[in-house]
């Protein structure tokens, strides 16, 4: 490694919900370390993805997608957005390509921090669409680099990954070459089960469970699992057990055989639903899940 030429830095993915944050992260990364999910609002926690090359180290971090916040849940999600802005030494800003309202905050970001404007999901457009949009946001925000990609294809990442290693200051390596991501295993079976609520249930349902980890017991060949779901009413908590049991018989099955194909290992997981009434608006509950929060301590 050459410190001389070494470059180190933080990039913050940042956008609309259903922007395609996590898909570009992962692919980025070379790994799934954030879930994907057609859903808006899939993300609800700062991650980072972290990749070690030769010459550089880049911290990826996928955000929730930016929105107006109702609840404090949604203020907790928009307050780790600020902090991966004001921790960023490269804000990529990704947009879908058919979304022509330009971000308030765009242009005010970018006159702080080196900006990257990504234009997603170019597979689902004409070459005259996407040059309509190229025109669109040059006009917008004038000087700021345009790169556009499919991140669900890959395409054009390369390009955006040789922008963004331009960018990128003169510093030591942040983590050890090894290292992928900062969160812990717990974090990784959390996000694997609600992916899978995600995939499996409608309406509000994915919106009221917090999954949270209360047990992990790794043994050579073998990882026993206790995961308590919380949902804010008793009718959730039905809707997720289903009819004899069988909704949530499939959703054990369905995270099972991922959280195995994550961790290389045999999976015992045991789920439990607790009705925990209006977590998403309980500040103190909030952090004790691990959300960012703006109390004064």
């Amino acid at each position: 490694m050459n410190q001389d030429h070494y470059k180190a830095g933080f990039v913050a993915i940042i956008g609309k919900p259903n922007a395609g944050k996590s898909t570009l992260m992962n692919i980025l990364v070379g790994e799934k370390l954030a879930i994907t999910n057609a859903k808006a609002q899939t993300t609800r926690h700062k991650i980072y993805g972290i990749v070690s090359e030769k010459n550089f180290q880049i911290i990826y971090t996928d955000t929730p997608g930016i929105i107006a916040p109702a609840y404090p849940l949604q203020t907790a999600m928009m307050e780790a957005v600020k902090n991966a802005r004001s921790d960023a030494d490269v804000i990529v800003w990704l947009s879908d390509v058919q979304d022509l309202e330009m971000p308030s905050s765009l242009n005010e970001t970018r006159e702080k921090r080196s900006t990257i404007l990504v234009l997603n999901k170019i597979d689902l457009v004409t070459p005259i669409q996407l040059s309509e949009a190229m025109a669109y946001w040059a006009h917008h925000s004038p000087g700021v680099e345009i790169v556009p990609v499919s991140a669900i294809k890959g395409n054009n990442t390369a390009q955006l990954l040789k922008k963004i290693v331009e960018l990128l200051p003169k510093h030591p390596a942040y983590y050890p070459e090894e290292m992928l991501t900062d969160r812990p295993e717990r974090f990784f079976v959390e996000e694997i089960i609600r992916e899978k609520i995600l995939d499996q249930y409608k309406q509000e349902i994915p919106y009221s469970v917090e999954v949270v980890v209360e047990s992990f017991k790794e043994m050579e060949t073998l990882i026993k699992i206790r995961a308590i779901m919380h949902v804010e009413r008793s009718t959730q908590k039905g809707i997720i057990i289903g009819h004899k049991g069988e909704a949530l018989k499939k959703l054990g099955t369905s995270a099972r055989e991922d959280l195995e194909r994550f961790f290389q290992k045999k999976i015992f997981l045991e789920q439990h639903i607790k009705v925990t009434p209006n977590w998403r608006k309980d500040e103190l509950l909030l952090a004790r899940f691990g959300y960012p929060t703006t109390q004064k301590t």
